[in-house]
Protein backbone atom coordinates (compact mmCIF):
# COMPACT_ATOMS: atom_id res chain seq x y z
CA UNK A 1 0.00 0.00 0.00
CA UNK A 2 1.03 3.04 -0.65
CA UNK A 3 -0.04 7.02 0.30
CA UNK A 4 0.87 8.13 -3.18
CA UNK A 5 -0.84 5.59 -5.07
CA UNK A 6 -4.34 6.70 -6.65
CA UNK A 7 -5.66 2.91 -6.32
CA UNK A 8 -4.80 2.48 -2.58
CA UNK A 9 -6.88 3.54 0.18
CA UNK A 10 -7.22 7.33 0.42
CA UNK A 11 -6.10 7.23 -3.00
CA UNK A 12 -8.28 10.01 -5.87
CA UNK A 13 -8.84 7.04 -7.95
CA UNK A 14 -11.43 5.69 -5.34
CA UNK A 15 -13.15 8.51 -5.17
CA UNK A 16 -16.50 7.40 -6.98
CA UNK A 17 -17.09 4.06 -5.43
CA UNK A 18 -20.28 1.51 -6.97
CA UNK A 19 -18.90 -1.62 -5.18
CA UNK A 20 -16.80 -3.23 -2.51
CA UNK A 21 -15.76 -6.99 -1.46
CA UNK A 22 -13.16 -8.82 0.43
CA UNK A 23 -10.92 -8.23 -2.40
CA UNK A 24 -11.43 -5.46 -5.39
CA UNK A 25 -13.74 -1.71 -5.20
CA UNK A 26 -15.55 -1.49 -8.45
CA UNK A 27 -15.65 2.30 -8.95
CA UNK A 28 -16.35 4.95 -11.65
CA UNK A 29 -13.10 6.43 -13.15
CA UNK A 30 -12.07 9.26 -12.43
CA UNK A 31 -10.93 10.65 -15.84
CA UNK A 32 -13.82 8.85 -18.07
CA UNK A 33 -13.08 8.46 -21.65
CA UNK A 34 -17.00 8.09 -21.83
CA UNK A 35 -20.22 7.63 -19.94
CA UNK A 36 -20.40 4.12 -18.29
CA UNK A 37 -16.67 4.15 -17.61
CA UNK A 38 -15.76 1.65 -14.66
CA UNK A 39 -12.52 0.18 -13.49
CA UNK A 40 -12.22 -2.91 -11.16
CA UNK A 41 -9.32 -2.82 -8.71
CA UNK A 42 -7.84 -4.74 -6.51
CA UNK A 43 -7.52 -3.82 -2.32
CA UNK A 44 -4.21 -5.72 -2.30
CA UNK A 45 -1.64 -3.29 -4.11
CA UNK A 46 -0.57 -5.82 -6.94
CA UNK A 47 1.12 -4.77 -10.15
CA UNK A 48 -1.24 -6.34 -12.34
CA UNK A 49 -4.55 -9.10 -12.58
CA UNK A 50 -2.58 -12.28 -13.26
CA UNK A 51 -0.69 -11.95 -10.08
CA UNK A 52 -3.52 -11.89 -7.99
CA UNK A 53 -3.63 -15.39 -5.59
CA UNK A 54 -5.30 -17.94 -6.99
CA UNK A 55 -8.73 -16.95 -4.52
CA UNK A 56 -8.80 -13.34 -5.57
CA UNK A 57 -8.63 -14.17 -8.96
CA UNK A 58 -11.50 -16.35 -9.47
CA UNK A 59 -13.44 -13.51 -8.16
CA UNK A 60 -12.41 -10.91 -10.27
CA UNK A 61 -13.14 -13.58 -13.21
CA UNK A 62 -16.72 -13.22 -11.74
CA UNK A 63 -16.62 -9.19 -11.16
CA UNK A 64 -15.31 -8.95 -15.17
CA UNK A 65 -18.74 -11.52 -15.83
CA UNK A 66 -21.06 -9.12 -13.87
CA UNK A 67 -19.25 -5.77 -14.94
CA UNK A 68 -19.38 -6.63 -18.20
CA UNK A 69 -22.81 -8.04 -18.37
CA UNK A 70 -24.35 -4.95 -17.01
CA UNK A 71 -22.70 -2.67 -19.49
CA UNK A 72 -23.53 -4.19 -22.40
CA UNK A 73 -27.23 -4.41 -20.90
CA UNK A 74 -26.96 -0.85 -20.43
CA UNK A 75 -25.22 0.50 -23.20
CA UNK A 76 -24.93 -2.37 -25.69
CA UNK A 77 -21.23 -3.65 -26.10
CA UNK A 78 -18.43 -3.58 -23.86
CA UNK A 79 -14.26 -3.29 -24.15
CA UNK A 80 -12.31 -4.23 -21.39
CA UNK A 81 -8.51 -3.26 -21.18
CA UNK A 82 -5.28 -3.70 -19.15
CA UNK A 83 -1.90 -3.14 -19.22
CA UNK A 84 -0.62 -5.65 -17.57
CA UNK A 85 2.22 -3.78 -16.24
CA UNK A 86 3.38 -3.20 -19.91
CA UNK A 87 2.67 1.09 -20.38
CA UNK A 88 1.52 0.94 -17.17
CA UNK A 89 0.96 5.11 -15.87
CA UNK A 90 -0.21 3.73 -12.37
CA UNK A 91 1.85 0.91 -10.48
CA UNK A 92 -1.85 -0.80 -9.06
CA UNK A 93 -3.54 -3.15 -11.22
CA UNK A 94 -6.65 -1.86 -12.79
CA UNK A 95 -9.27 -3.20 -15.28
CA UNK A 96 -11.30 -0.55 -17.56
CA UNK A 97 -14.41 -1.32 -18.45
CA UNK A 98 -16.09 0.83 -20.98
CA UNK A 99 -19.09 0.99 -23.34
CA UNK A 100 -17.17 0.80 -27.21
CA UNK A 101 -19.15 -0.72 -30.55
CA UNK A 102 -16.03 -0.76 -32.65
CA UNK A 103 -13.77 -3.15 -33.64
CA UNK A 104 -10.49 -4.05 -32.47
CA UNK A 105 -8.95 -2.81 -35.76
CA UNK A 106 -10.11 0.93 -34.07
CA UNK A 107 -7.92 0.20 -31.50
CA UNK A 108 -4.87 -2.38 -32.26
CA UNK A 109 -3.97 -3.98 -36.11
CA UNK A 110 -5.60 -7.92 -35.78
CA UNK A 111 -2.04 -9.00 -36.49
CA UNK A 112 -0.62 -7.44 -33.25
CA UNK A 113 -3.81 -9.31 -31.40
CA UNK A 114 -3.32 -12.82 -30.84
CA UNK A 115 -6.77 -13.95 -29.80
CA UNK A 116 -7.41 -15.46 -26.20
CA UNK A 117 -10.42 -17.58 -24.98
CA UNK A 118 -10.18 -16.97 -21.00
CA UNK A 119 -8.46 -14.62 -18.51
CA UNK A 120 -6.39 -17.87 -17.49
CA UNK A 121 -4.40 -16.89 -20.14
CA UNK A 122 -3.23 -13.54 -18.68
CA UNK A 123 -1.89 -15.62 -15.84
CA UNK A 124 -0.01 -17.64 -18.25
CA UNK A 125 1.33 -15.13 -20.25
CA UNK A 126 2.18 -13.14 -16.97
CA UNK A 127 4.02 -16.08 -15.60
CA UNK A 128 5.99 -16.78 -18.94
CA UNK A 129 6.81 -12.93 -19.75
CA UNK A 130 6.31 -11.31 -16.76
CA UNK A 131 3.98 -8.70 -18.67
CA UNK A 132 1.13 -8.50 -20.84
CA UNK A 133 -0.82 -6.35 -22.36
CA UNK A 134 -4.73 -7.38 -22.51
CA UNK A 135 -8.28 -5.58 -24.74
CA UNK A 136 -11.06 -7.66 -25.11
CA UNK A 137 -13.74 -6.25 -27.52
CA UNK A 138 -17.57 -7.53 -26.86
CA UNK A 139 -16.44 -11.09 -26.46
CA UNK A 140 -13.18 -11.39 -28.32
CA UNK A 141 -10.05 -11.27 -26.20
CA UNK A 142 -6.88 -10.54 -27.07
CA UNK A 143 -3.24 -10.58 -25.68
CA UNK A 144 -1.28 -7.67 -27.61
CA UNK A 145 2.34 -7.75 -28.79
CA UNK A 146 4.14 -5.87 -25.52
CA UNK A 147 6.61 -4.17 -28.16
CA UNK A 148 3.91 -1.67 -28.91
CA UNK A 149 3.43 -0.53 -25.10
CA UNK A 150 4.15 2.64 -24.06
CA UNK A 151 2.16 4.53 -21.21
CA UNK A 152 -1.09 5.06 -21.26
CA UNK A 153 -1.38 3.19 -24.63
CA UNK A 154 -5.31 1.46 -24.37
CA UNK A 155 -6.34 5.00 -23.00
CA UNK A 156 -5.34 7.21 -25.88
CA UNK A 157 -6.43 4.78 -28.69
CA UNK A 158 -9.59 4.38 -27.31
CA UNK A 159 -9.96 7.85 -25.99
CA UNK A 160 -9.01 8.69 -29.75
CA UNK A 161 -11.45 6.03 -31.18
CA UNK A 162 -14.31 7.83 -29.26
CA UNK A 163 -14.01 11.44 -30.85
CA UNK A 164 -12.61 12.39 -27.31
CA UNK A 165 -8.50 12.59 -27.47
CA UNK A 166 -8.26 15.01 -24.98
CA UNK A 167 -9.14 12.85 -22.69
CA UNK A 168 -6.61 10.01 -23.57
CA UNK A 169 -3.61 11.33 -21.10
CA UNK A 170 -5.51 11.57 -17.75
CA UNK A 171 -2.45 13.40 -16.21
CA UNK A 172 -3.78 16.32 -18.00
CA UNK A 173 -7.62 16.12 -17.47
CA UNK A 174 -9.76 17.49 -14.21
CA UNK A 175 -10.11 15.44 -10.95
Amino acid sequence: MSKRCPHCPGGFGLKYPLFHDEYFWIVCDVHPLTEGHILVIPKGHVPCMAALDNNAFVRFRGLYGNVSNFLNRAYGRTAVFEHGIAGQSVFHAHTHFLPFGGSINEIIPEKLAKRISDLDELKTEFNKEHEYLYVAIGDNKYLVDTRIAYPRLFREVFAESLGVKERGNWKRTER
